[in-house]
């Protein structure tokens, strides 16, 4: 029997991983290893397990994990959002899918605009793309989410200009709403005039922001009006 619940598992329930299977749910074998010599966590104490798509459940640590509750479900956040970023220096890109999961954005996709001065053969793409899902299933554990985010594989601008209600970050831009709930965050080096005219802009602050600090504003900004925590702007006409 499944029971659906509006939000999912708190800290007060423990620690939080995935699993494969929530009728049988076992830890990999990284996850215990983190849980019993990090965490510390002891047979018998409270843990709680998803499967990434919704689901969740109470457990307790052992050998075998214990279930102790029914599974719960807790419905996808309607509607999507997405934020696309062009591909930052070092370490910036894990940063970013960091947060952005812990914001609650359902889809991250890393892409190459033409000012970007970071570009990946496909070799690096593939194996840094392991790398941001590793991180990403990481922060979805420490925030206890119940859906884990897709981590695109690296895009052209093109692509990702595509996806549907998509917009691109500029000073001066609309006030975001969800009516345009992928954003397009550009390069250090800002958006060409052609990449300025395919897409309508949306604003993200006053202030000129880092490229991996606006993507991080951009999600906030669609979760927090997805959330209802705040209220949308004035309606104002989008500019391209």
């Amino acid at each position: 029997m499944t029971r659906s619940e509006p939000s999912g598992p708190s800290g007060a329930g423990g620690p939080h991983a995935f699993v494969a299977d929530l009728d049988h749910p076992r830890l990999d074998d990284h996850d215990r290893h983190h849980f019993e010599r990090v965490v510390r966590l002891r047979a018998g104490d409270a843990l709680t397990v998803s499967d990434g798509r919704g689901g969740w459940r109470s457990c307790r640590h052992g050998d075998e994990l214990e279930p102790v509750d029914e599974v719960a479900f807790v419905a996808r956040p309607q509607p999507a959002v997405t934020v696309a970023f062009a591909l930052v220096k070092g370490e910036r890109p894990e940063w970013v899918t960091q947060k952005l999961t812990e914001l609650g954005v359902d889809t991250i996709v890393p892409f190459t605009a033409a000012r970007s001065v970071v570009r990946w053969d496909d070799r690096k793409a593939a194996a840094n793309r392991d790398r941001l899902e590793r991180v990403a299933r990481e922060a979805a554990m420490q925030s206890r989410r119940c859906w884990l985010p897709e981590v695109a594989p690296v895009a052209a601008f093109a692509g990702v200009a595509a996806l549907p209600g998509a917009v691109r970050g500029d000073r001066g831009g609309a006030p975001l709403t969800l009516h345009t709930p992928t954003v397009l965050v550009g390069p250090e080096g800002g958006w060409t005039d052609d990449e300025r005219h395919a897409l309508p802009a949306v604003g993200l602050g006053v202030q000129v922001l880092r490229a991996d600090t606006a993507a991080v504003v951009a999600g906030a900004l669609l979760t927090a009006l997805r959330a209802g925590l705040v209220a949308p702007a004035p309606t104002r006409s989008l500019q391209g």
